[in-house]
């Protein structure tokens, strides 16, 4: 049996990356101003990059959550599937944000947002991450309750589909944190 371990993957470079994953790795690149490390990761697997790359883009473009909101839903699906990585990435992005400290506080150490708003959304977002999709008509009922939309509840399928592939791929990888995201390393 092969162990974690025991995986290694390469952290990729525009230079050094399969041919079709150069393409993403360097508009990351320009969009960053680094290489990140998670990114270089999946470039291993272009599919994987390519999809990721994508499907956040298309998120960006057509979201109907506020910047604000989409970071409490990438931090509270990474919190449940306890991803390193994400963490400390997303936490230092909604500090980009200005999101309120003690939101970003709560999030990390899985306690009540002092926002009942995006308390709801968290909340919606955990269910659906640890329940896998199969939320009850209790929580539904719970993140409409709090504003949100149909809509909403389709978007929050997208962002958990997307934390999964880096969630998961940070847990095999053990992908180091990049230098940006130091000062906000997590562990649950």
């Amino acid at each position: 049996m092969v162990s974690i371990e025991s995986l290694t993957y390469e952290i990729r470079t525009p230079e050094n990356a399969p041919e079709n994953s150069k393409a993403a790795l360097t508009a990351a690149k320009k969009a960053y101003g680094f290489n990140a490390n998670l990114l270089g990761t999946m470039a291993n697997h272009p599919a994987l990059l390519n999809n990721y790359w994508e499907g956040s883009a298309n998120l960006s473009a057509n979201s109907t959550l506020s910047g604000v909101e989409q970071q409490v839903a990438f931090l509270s699906a990474s919190y449940e599937n306890n991803c390193h990585y994400c963490m400390a990435a997303h936490t230092s992005i909604g500090q980009m944000h200005k999101i309120d400290q003690n939101i970003l506080d709560a999030l990390r150490n899985g306690t009540t947002i002092p926002d009942a708003r995006l308390e709801a959304l968290s909340q919606y977002v955990k269910a659906t991450t640890v329940k896998r999709g199969r939320v009850s008509q209790e929580d539904i009922n719970a993140f409409l309750s709090a504003g949100f939309t149909q809509e909403n509840v389709l978007e929050v399928i997208t962002i958990v589909s997307l934390k999964v592939m880096t969630n998961y791929i940070n847990y095999v990888a053990q992908t180091p944190v990049d230098a940006p995201f130091q000062a906000n390393i997590w562990k649950k």
